[in-house]
């Protein structure tokens, strides 16, 4: 599967925003954005103009798509399938992208960032209900329970996420037992539950035009 492999820095440069891609970096002086918050490229520090709709759609669609570390055509998957849902089209899209294994494990702490969290879980570090699991993008449903398998539990990457994730918003709709390493998830999250710092009503009317 294709998968960014380029520097992430820049992409929270791009878009002006820490968008947490390097986990506890992010919340240092060594983060990009505090040192150097200029669009990449020889340009970057030349005055642009002001956005048009269009492009500040278009951005807003890029944030999010790189929050969650996904390509265009991933992206646009999850869009058609909310589109389809009953609901508000933006608020189904966020659902069924924080309901993937990945984001899950990174929300519960066990990985410092998304990237991370999805190579631990490619990696067979993780057991869905029991059962081992290796594909990050696995849908998960209330009630689903995200547990390390014995022998990872004294990773240092983990060890070392479990203890940066204080830092972070506290999730509503999972409970994390850190002694046990596992989790749980309670509900499907609403709007006001998702910490993610991102307009999506501009990303249903870019992909409606």
């Amino acid at each position: 599967m294709a998968v960014y492999r380029g520097p992430v820095c820049r992409l929270c440069r791009r878009e002006h925003e820490k968008l947490f891609l390097k986990g506890d970096r992010c919340f240092t002086e060594k983060c990009a954005i505090e040192r150097r918050n200029v669009v990449p490229g020889q340009h970057g520090m030349l005055r642009r103009r002001q956005a048009s709709e269009y492009g500040t759609q278009l951005r807003e669609k890029q944030k999010t798509k790189r929050t969650y570390g996904l390509l265009e055509k991933q992206f646009r998957g999850y869009f058609e399938e909310a589109a389809h849902a009953k609901g508000v089209t933006g608020e189904n899209l966020l659902q069924l992208l924080e309901l993937r294994l990945d984001n899950i494990v990174f929300r519960m702490g066990f990985g410092p960032n998304r990237n991370t969290s999805r190579q631990l879980v490619r990696h067979g570090h993780f057991m869905v209900n029991g059962r081992k699991a290796s594909i990050p993008s696995i849908r998960l449903k209330v009630g689903d329970v995200v547990e390390l398998v014995e022998s990872s539990r004294n990773l240092q990457i983990v060890q070392g996420a479990l203890a940066g994730a204080s830092r972070r918003p506290d999730i509503e709709w999972l409970s994390v037992d850190k002694v046990k390493l596992a989790g749980r998830v309670l509900a499907t999250p609403v709007r006001t539950q998702i910490p993610t710092p991102v307009n999506e009503q501009l990303i249903v009317e870019l992909y409606s035009k």
